[in-house]
């Protein structure tokens, strides 16, 4: 094992031919960055593979050089450029399949890590971030590992032995974090509806998204809930706080995302497991009272969520919302839930549609209980299609409800 903080050393893992992955969220090691951007040729005929997500993970390691190529499972902002250019590919995977597909793949020729020095055993953690670095690590042929000092330690997440690290870059730093949006009237009223409908006892995950992410911070006067969360964020702090979360049980989480002092905080409070586990649909459906609290781009008259194309153009991916619908659906007394403001555009275009006009569904209409908007919920349990359609309706804008009930009336009768 070498430790080193030459760059040198670093640059000569990257060789043309070579697979390499890439931790992603959270676990991004910032360091890489420079180091690549000081030296962009080593990227020539580099196959790379991160799980990259939109708002942690925008710098496009494709666009640093012309003979690179990424594979991601979603598409942030940054990579648009490369995408286009077809040096970026997106496999259209949920968590679970991205997880079986790490398994089910040829191992890669070298694994770039993110992790803290080692504590008194020699094992170094990867922090608040667990989604596939234990999946990726026992099957590398080689490890680089960028060792942050500053990366918050996770006693109850996968860890790596210092060993097992044929490259240790000392890069003491910054790692990412985020932030809690201010939610604004319409996302407040969601929220108030959603955590309306969670009662004590219940298990949690909430998705990306500025209502379900509010929605948490309203829970505080439940009792026993039960984290099982792809991700959590800074409202999970003040549930625990509050004395809302059960006791004595384990709360399961992939990563954490928010401040440095939530980090923190977090890293010691939950469990942080692969997506194997957190994504699992026999862990999952076997929970009771799974409420899944997911967003969406747009729902359709039918149920059918889009949660990837905006404006007719790829931009985000699947991420874990279509394994937690699934499995809340099939949980005993759980709901997936799907939450979104009506419009978009300042009011001009309903994101309740009439029927989906993109290439693909993100979450089918059987996957789908609940359907909420700042102007109801539309239970969508045990409907047919013509009740589900007036459901979904009566949520939408009240501007744009003659409309879709004139386009749902044509449809009809070409059934």
């Amino acid at each position: 094992m070498i430790l080193t903080t030459t760059r040198d050393v670093v640059l000569a893992e990257f060789r043309p031919g070579l697979s390499v992955y890439i931790q992603g969220a959270i676990g991004e090691p910032l360091a890489l960055r420079a180091i690549l951007e000081a030296c962009p040729e080593v990227l020539a005929g580099v196959a790379i593979t991160a799980c990259l997500l939109p708002g942690m993970n925008e710098f496009d390691y494709a666009g640093l050089n012309p003979d690179a190529r990424l594979t991601t499972f979603l598409l942030p902002t940054g990579l648009r450029a490369s995408f286009e250019a077809g040096r970026v590919r997106v496999r259209p995977l949920p968590y679970s399949q991205i997880a079986a597909a790490f398994a089910a793949d040829p191992p890669f020729d070298l694994a770039v890590l993110q992790v803290t020095p080692p504590d008194a055993d020699g094992r170094c953690s990867f922090g608040p971030c667990a989604d596939f670095p234990g999946l990726i690590w026992p099957r590398a042929r080689r490890r680089l590992a960028f060792v942050n000092a500053n990366l918050p330690r996770a006693p109850g997440g996968p860890w790596i032995p210092f060993d097992a690290i044929d490259v240790a870059f000392e890069a003491d730093g910054p790692f990412i974090l985020g932030a809690d949006g201010e939610a604004g009237a319409e996302l407040s009223m969601i929220a108030d509806r959603i955590a309306g409908l969670i009662p004590d006892g219940a298990a949690i995950q909430t998705g990306i998204g500025g209502a379900p992410a509010a929605a948490v911070a309203r829970l505080k006067d439940r009792r026993n809930l039960l984290v099982r969360s792809g991700m959590v964020t800074q409202g999970y702090r003040a549930l625990d706080e509050a004395g809302a979360l059960a006791t004595d049980v384990e709360h399961v989480t992939g990563l954490a995302l928010g401040s440095e002092a939530f980090m923190r905080w977090g890293a010691g409070r939950f469990v942080f497991a692969d997506a194997t586990v957190t994504h699992g649909a026999a862990v999952l459906a076997g929970t009771p009272r799974l409420f899944a609290l997911n967003s969406a781009l747009e729902v359709d008259l039918f149920g059918q969520a889009n949660l990837e194309w905006r404006g007719g153009r790829l931009a985000s991916g699947l991420g874990g919302a279509p394994d937690f619908a699934s499995a809340a659906r099939r949980s005993a007394g759980g709901r997936a839930v799907l939450a979104l403001p009506s419009t978009a555009k300042s009011g001009a275009l309903s994101r309740i549609v009439v029927r989906l006009d993109v290439p693909t569904v993100s979450i089918p209409r059987d996957d789908t209980d609940l359907v909420i908007t700042e102007h109801g919920v539309a239970d969508l349990r045990g409907t047919g299609l013509d009740e589900r359609a007036e459901a979904l309706i009566e949520v939408a804008d009240p501007a744009h409800r003659p409309h879709l009930a004139e386009a749902w009336s044509r449809l009809r009768r070409a059934m």
